[in-house]
């Protein structure tokens, strides 16, 4: 039998992503909307109910919006939006999160899939905080370097019609210090307070590394880089789309420079720990629509439905 499923906002990013994943698969049945009723409610809600999944691929508001037409108890909503990531009647879409996780993906009808900054960050900072070894109050900060095809067709759009290389340069944007993301890394890394958080978008389409920095001397006494990575192993072990590279691998460095897209086209989420005794910095590293995005869905999709993790996807 296959699986009715959905995309609501298909002509976005990640909804054309998703399409690409859905459409190589045998066990879905797309539902597609006619593209003059694209936004007719009516149609949009009738094909949102007849759904087993349906994925909001919208703007905040839009998804709201489209949450709220859904009666019938059986659709599973996946939502792609922001606006969703903090509710506690949503379950945050990382499976990897904590122990438990899949059992409340699986279970949960209302699954709000992850940022993808946030869940680089995640991902590095949760297990810390959990092993009591990075305290929850320490101040810290992050950066990110992404493609810009995280900025949506707009400002892909905008790249592609660089003739004259102006925008060849790596970009820091969200200035004011307040990016969307800020709530869902701190509510579900567990700290006390927001990271400074700096993303900035290079002269590439895709492909995100999240970077932390961390005084050995703020840390729990004697924490070293082996048992971060230690921690990192533990609760990663049977992980199938994480890996944790050791500090001495230098194989992850290409004359000395890490490779921001290591991990375009795959769901694959890569752990690093680099520095010295006194000083780390720890590198999460994903491809942004992949594992960021529509890779993530897909992933919950299949958690959700009791099917196998790796189905369409590429570790």
């Amino acid at each position: 039998m296959a699986f009715k499923v959905y995309v609501d906002g298909q002509e976005g990013t990640t909804g054309l992503r998703l399409f690409e994943y859905l459409n190589a698969r045998t066990d879905i049945e797309l539902l597609r909307i006619d593209s003059d009723k694209r936004k007719d409610p009516t149609e949009r809600a009738r094909l949102l109910n007849a759904a087993d999944v349906a994925f909001l691929c919208l703007p905040d508001d839009a998804s709201r919006e489209a949450a709220a037409m859904v009666d019938n108890p059986n659709t599973c909503l996946i939502d792609a939006s922001t606006a969703f990531r903090t509710d506690p009647t949503w379950v945050y879409g990382l499976p990897e999160l904590a122990p438990g996780q899949r059992e409340a993906i699986r279970a949960s009808k209302r699954i709000a899939n992850i940022g993808c900054h946030a869940s680089a960050f995640i991902l590095l900072v949760r297990p810390l905080v959990d092993a009591g070894l990075l305290p929850p109050d320490y101040p810290l900060s992050a950066f990110s370097l992404t493609g810009y095809s995280g900025g949506g067709k707009q400002l892909i759009a905008t790249y592609e019609a660089d003739h004259d290389g102006r925008l060849q340069a790596p970009r820091p944007y969200a200035m004011g210090l307040a990016h969307k993301h800020l709530p869902e890394m701190q509510q579900h890394g567990r700290l006390a307070q927001p990271p400074v958080f700096s993303p900035v978008v290079g002269p590439f389409l895709k492909g995100l590394a999240v970077t932390v920095p961390l005084q050995c001397s703020h840390l729990k006494d004697g924490t070293s880089a082996e048992q971060l990575l230690d921690t990192y192993r533990e609760r990663y072990a049977g992980e199938p789309f994480v890996r944790v590279h050791g500090v001495d691998d230098m194989a992850n460095l290409d004359g000395g420079f890490f490779d921001v897209q290591g991990s375009n086209d795959t769901n694959r989420v890569e752990l690093f720990v680099f520095g010295s005794a006194e000083r780390l910095c720890l590198v999460s590293r994903l491809d942004n629509l992949g594992k960021g995005a529509a890779g993530s869905a897909v992933q919950n999709m299949n958690v959700h439905l009791g099917l196998d993790e790796h189905i369409g996807l590429t570790t």
